[in-house]
């Protein structure tokens, strides 16, 4: 009979598998055996008490093999400057300029100026543990989102003859669009269930 996970173990798992859905629909490669992998088979990979830093993923993306994802766990509470400084030794080393980093509480002051200064060369995402144990598109009230690439945001600007500003808007801290990735100016469809039309669609331009 397999033991079951401890709390930091299962909070572990949970945010990993929120992070490997999150790869695939932005549309990373990622392994399917990992995606479904079960909590015994998690223990058995990374034992009882699991270490954030082994929990780091390089993921490519499906059509372009330039463009590479890191994510990261560090294990302090509020990460520093230090912390940040070191993943970026790690990108650079590996010529990759984006990351995700799953913080446990936050991120010190001082390192949000850091991350500010370097958005230029590189691009880091933050999301806290909590933020991560649950896949908030999975919920039944949050509509099925899909990000457009620029060929079809054209190709919808086109068809409607509408300028990207009268498009309806999504912040970029909005949660959906914090899970995609979204950039300002990246557009995404939302469809909803419609009791009338059986689906009703809407788009709207991250800002």
């Amino acid at each position: 009979m397999a033991s079951m996970l401890s709390a930091e173990a299962s909070h572990l798992f949970r945010i990993r598998r929120t992070l490997l859905k999150m790869l695939k629909k932005r549309n990373y490669v990622v392994d399917v055996a990992q995606l479904e992998m079960s909590s015994e088979a998690f223990q058995e990979q990374f034992g009882e008490q699991p270490k954030r830093t082994d929990l780091t993923i390089l993921a490519e993306h499906e059509t372009d093999a330039e463009d590479q994802v890191f994510i990261f766990l560090p294990d302090e509470e509020k990460v520093g400057v230090k912390t940040i400084k070191q993943y970026c030794e790690m990108m650079k080393e590996a010529s990759v300029s984006h990351a995700i980093l799953v913080v446990k509480a936050g991120i010190t002051p001082f390192a949000k100026t850091a991350l500010q200064e370097m958005a230029s060369m590189y691009l880091i995402e933050h999301f806290r543990d909590n933020e991560l144990l649950v896949d908030i598109t999975e919920h039944k009230l949050v509509p099925a989102h899909q990000p457009l690439s620029p060929e079809d945001k054209a190709a919808l600007l086109k068809r409607y003859k509408l300028k990207e500003s009268q498009l309806p808007r999504i912040q970029k801290n909005d949660p959906v669009a914090r899970y995609y990735g979204l950039k300002v100016g990246e557009v995404i469809k939302i469809v909803r269930p419609s009791e009338t039309a059986g689906r009703y669609v809407t788009y709207r331009v991250c800002i």
